[in-house]
């Protein structure tokens, strides 16, 4: 039976002919009040807000907060607004977790962007909470001045930071870490306030960041460069790693401490500055972690700069992927908006790290555990509600065991607790926002016109909050819908025939995160993580999609976009290489056996070459008058590499 914790509702309206408009959740565009009825992008709603601005300063719940948005780009969050009317009072539940925010360092109204100083001069926007629909706090947004002055910031503060030894940034990085260990729950319940994962969910997101700090201590010490061989004598060449310069972080809303935890931890302790456009509906999640982050970097006299906050809309994403000071763009959110992201970088030679859509999938082997293939693909088909980009999507099973597994599926299924996240015994929290809620609607009545069958679920919860059932459906793989991410708990079940079928349909989407087989077969295990296997950077054994650990690579191929974060050598992507020749003898042969002449106006050249030695300048002659000499340009006839010793 599920279980549900009754929360308050949350409607969406439209906006209001007169008055201010404040925000809620999640639409890009806005419904004009006419005789047309057309529809109108919100940067049209800018352009006119001057004429409907009150002169005084509206009540708290009816400031006016308008969402620029660029139509379609989603912030790298999936998370839209939508405008209310005014004159609409909002409940709000700041008081009922005052002594949380306190602890946070979170008031009723923030400031959302940080350039070593607090402030903002763009619009007003509430933080909701998707369990219960009422507002958490109101932020104030960057403007595109505000971008400017961050990114100007975190650059000068980057000219210092990068001449700290690497050993005391990493110094830095490990407090950083223990500060957050210190707020570990805390965090954690603010995430799942904000975002709507389960506690333990939230828990483990902030140890994913402490995580990352204990990799880039270790790193501080080990960071490794080459030596290599030279084929030239008494040279030298090495390989250095050097700080690359200012990252741009553009994170998602189901992670919005863990991602900027993998890629600060790793920027920060490689030299660079950094600066974070978090999803706009975790805003305060943003908060509270830049706020710990500057404790620790004030205590140690260094410039908060170097950690640089910038909450707000896509314009700011859009604006940070434009801007030829920031070095590196990484960016989590959908395959849609990560194109053009890939874009915007590469057409001013800046270098992108994308993490993008996943559209998983496990396979399960006759010969496999399947009440450990069960747990596994539950938690990851319905963990974090199915909104985090390793969800389990596609589930195979084979022919033999598939009526009796589904039957085991199905049962777990219908004992997850549905309820407020912060509840315990709850593993199964709201979707975040209204967008997503409307997108699982949608795709259920797509399922059911391309017929398929609902084994488990698939209706919306009945009351307030923004809950839906976790579902199973029966659909053919190759259905086109299959073929899309959907971010929302829909698990799409089929059976196969042998591993070769199975390994085809998991390869056939765009997609290319992350993938799993459950299988007792060791054959069936290394032709599935070997060149003819899975196609996708994850391939897991025995272990479901989601839950990876900081210490590998984590990324994707295809339209997963390519890019590594977290641990193994995913450090890498935030420096710039360096290649040294050394020198450190007296002569200056060259590479590839070419020796340039200059003809020194010596007598000693020209008794050397007759008897077909080295001059002590290094000019190669070969000998017996064999050389051909021209343009300067003298190649050996004989002598391997380059004609005799000095050649080369």
């Amino acid at each position: 039976m599920l279980s549900y914790a009754p929360v308050a509702p949350l409607s969406l309206h439209s906006i209001a002919k007169s008055g201010t408009v404040s925000l809620v959740r999640h639409c890009s565009t806005l419904t004009a009040a006419s005789n047309s009825n057309r529809r109108f992008p919100l940067r049209s709603v800018l352009e006119a807000r001057a004429s409907t601005l009150p002169t005084q300063s509206p009540a708290p719940h009816a400031r006016s907060a308008i969402h620029r948005s660029l139509p379609g780009f989603i912030n790298g969050s999936g998370s839209r607004f939508a405008a209310v009317s005014s004159h609409e009072k909002l409940e709000d539940e700041f008081e009922l977790h005052k002594e949380l925010f306190d602890e946070l360092g979170i008031k009723k109204e923030n400031s959302g962007v940080c350039n070593g100083e607090w402030g903002g001069s763009g619009p007003v926007i509430y933080s909701m909470n998707p369990s219960t629909g009422k507002i958490l706090a109101s932020i104030t947004t960057a403007s595109k001045a505000d971008v400017d002055s961050a990114i100007d910031a975190a650059r000068k503060a980057q000219h210092l930071w990068r001449s700290v030894p690497t050993p005391v940034r990493g110094h830095i990085v490990r407090e950083i870490g223990e500060a957050l260990r210190e707020k570990k729950l805390a965090l954690a319940k603010l995430i799942s306030l904000e975002v709507g994962k389960i506690l333990a969910e939230a828990e483990g997101e902030v140890q994913e960041f402490i995580d990352m700090t204990d990799i880039a201590l270790g790193l501080s010490r080990s960071m490794p460069g080459q030596v290599l061989p030279s084929e030239r004598s008494k040279h030298l060449i090495l390989e250095q790693w050097h700080p690359l310069g200012c990252v741009g972080v553009i994170t998602a809303f189901n992670f919005p401490h863990a991602v900027y935890g993998w890629n600060s931890s790793l920027a920060f302790v490689c030299g660079n500055s950094v600066v974070w456009k978090p999803a706009l509906s975790t805003s305060l999640v943003a908060l509270a972690t830049t706020k710990i982050v500057h404790s620790v970097l004030e205590r140690n006299n260094y410039p908060t700069s170097l950690a640089a906050l910038l909450c707000g809309a896509g314009e700011v994403g859009e604006a940070v992927s434009k801007d030829r000071r920031v070095d590196l763009v990484s960016f989590t959110g959908s395959t849609a908006i990560g194109r053009k992201v890939g874009v915007w970088a590469q057409e001013r030679f800046g270098r992108v790290l994308l993490e993008l859509g996943g559209n998983n999938a496990c396979i399960v082997m006759d010969d496999a555990n399947i009440e450990l293939a069960v747990r596994g693909i539950l938690f990851s088909a319905v963990g974090t509600s199915g909104q985090r980009c390793t969800t389990t999507r596609r589930l195979f099973v084979q022919q033999g065991v598939y009526d009796i597994f589904m039957e085991h599926l199905t049962h777990a299924y219908k004992q997850v607790r549905i309820g407020n996240p912060l509840d315990k015994g709850t593993i199964y929290g709201p979707l975040h926002n209204h967008s997503a809620v409307s997108r699982f609607q949608k795709t259920m009545e797509e399922i059911k016109r391309a017929g398929g069958a609902i084994l488990h679920g698939g209706k919306v919860v009945d009351g307030p909050g923004l809950f839906v059932q976790p579902t199973i459906v029966r659909m053919d793989p190759t259905a086109e819908i299959v073929q899309r991410e959907t971010f929302a708990p829909i698990l799409y079940a089929a059976k196969f025939k042998d591993l070769s079928e199975a390994i085809q349909l998991n390869n056939a989407v765009p997609q290319g995160l992350s993938s799993s087989i459950f299988t007792s077969d060791v054959r069936a295990l290394f032709e599935f993580i070997g060149p003819n296997g899975s196609d996708c950077g994850i391939v897991n054994v025995n272990v479901p999609t989601s839950g990876a650990e900081v210490g590998a690579a984590f990324g994707g191929e295809k339209e997963t976009g390519g890019g590594r974060e977290a641990g193994s050598d995913a450090w890498k992507q935030y420096c710039r290489r360096s290649t040294t020749t050394i020198n450190f003898g007296d002569d200056l042969p060259l590479a590839q056996g070419i020796a340039f002449h200059h003809s020194p106006p010596t007598s000693a050249f020209d008794a050397a070459s007759a008897s077909g030695e080295v001059d002590k300048l290094g000019y190669a002659v070969g000998g017996g008058g064999e050389d051909v000499v021209k343009g300067g340009i003298t190649k050996a006839a004989s002598g391997g590499v380059g004609g005799s010793a000095g050649t080369v």
